[in-house]
């Protein structure tokens, strides 16, 4: 099988080429350039797609014994990923970018070139597995849940599973890197990357302000009281506690959190934490890994990227979903994905849109 093997310069990505051509398999190297500014490089384990990690992606697949590309995708990424985290935040929402990067480049963009360029499979180095049945291939969570990446996959068809491959899915990350040590690759001790890849310093409200400008509001609470002042209602997120700056403290002592993000009036709108439970939301643009569910589903939820499951009852009505929590649950962001498992396996997901607060108790 003709294999494309995504290599971002990281040991997982190495290791999973690695064991794609071990496995047999004619496998072909590519490095996805990213950046618009190819010259920068990382700092510390924060950052992608630089020159460092193309060099280190070439290194690696000299070792393995592939050929290797390089592919600019940086007006693709830049359109599809960055500019959707910007207007996205803009909307008072929380976009996941890595969730997008995914369904839009990685496994769109990408997955299209390598079909036309006659290859069979694109392989990441991803933490899931799929597991083949007479139905259709499914996604299962991985092996190791400390890296288990399952969430941000979440966004995958079925079309897009039958040509994808996850080498690392039943691998722990200790093992992944003694792996990558014995098979001669130089990466084996490399940080990973965390954050956005994009915003190489970590400081996302930096990076907001920088595209969006200042835009000072109130902040205020249930009532409508003004308790202070921001900049901008990109610099917030729903669930936030640290950094709000207000002056007055809360009548119970007890610390305030973001329950509302309004753009429209600049207004921030803070709470107890009682205040930010959830009983259930409405999601839209569905992207199931299977079948569309025709049926009430009583399943599990993630509502984040390293968020714990909660038991839920979902409903598909078209390209609505509505679901309810069995225990109220805090902190849900419109904008966030609503990912759906049946045991490890992976159901679908859906963009969250609104919520429906838990009355706290005055």
């Amino acid at each position: 099988m003709r294999v494309l093997a995504a290599m971002s310069g990281g040991v997982d990505s190495a290791v999973a080429a690695a064991r794609m051509a071990e496995a047999g398999h004619d496998v072909t190297g590519v490095h996805l350039a990213l950046s618009r500014n190819p010259q920068s490089y990382r700092s510390g384990a924060r950052g992608c797609c630089t020159i460092e990690d193309s060099r280190d992606a070439r290194r690696a697949a000299d070792v393995i014994g592939i050929p290797f590309y390089v592919w600019d995708l940086a007006e693709r990424f830049h359109a599809d990923v960055v500019e959707d985290f910007v207007s996205e935040y803009a909307a008072g929402r929380t976009p996941n970018p890595c969730l997008r990067c995914n369904e839009k480049v990685k496994f769109s963009a990408v997955l299209e070139r390598a079909l036309a360029l006659g290859f069979d499979a694109v392989a990441t180095g991803h933490y899931a597995r799929i597991v083949d049945t007479p139905e259709g291939r499914e996604l299962h969570r991985a092996v190791d849940p400390a890296k288990d990446q399952s969430y941000v996959l979440g966004v995958l068809t079925q079309q897009q599973l039958a040509h994808a491959f996850f080498p690392l899915g039943d691998t722990v990350k200790t093992e992944v890197r003694e792996e990558a040590q014995r098979r001669g690759l130089s990466v084996a001790a490399k940080p990973d990357s965390h954050d956005i890849c994009f915003i190489a310093d970590g400081n996302t409200p930096g990076f907001l302000s920088a595209q969006l400008g200042e835009a000072p509001g109130d902040i205020i609470d249930a009532q409508g009281n003004k308790l202070g002042e921001h900049q901008g209602t990109h610099g917030f997120t729903i669930g936030q506690r640290k950094g709000l700056r207000i002056g007055t403290p809360a009548a119970d002592g007890k610390p305030r959190f973001v329950l509302d993000i309004s753009p429209v009036d600049r207004t921030v709108t803070v709470g107890s934490r009682a205040e930010l439970a959830v009983s259930q939301l409405t999601a839209s643009k569905p992207r199931w890994c299977g079948p569309a569910p025709t049926e009430e589903l009583q399943v599990k939820a993630q509502l984040r990227a390293h968020g714990e499951e909660v038991a839920v009852t979902a409903q598909v009505d078209g390209d609505e979903v509505q679901v309810s929590f069995t225990e109220p649950t805090s902190a849900v962001a419109p904008g966030q994905a609503v990912v759906l498992y049946d045991g490890t396996r992976v159901i679908g997901s859906a963009t969250i849109d609104t919520v429906e607060r838990v009355t706290a108790a005055v």
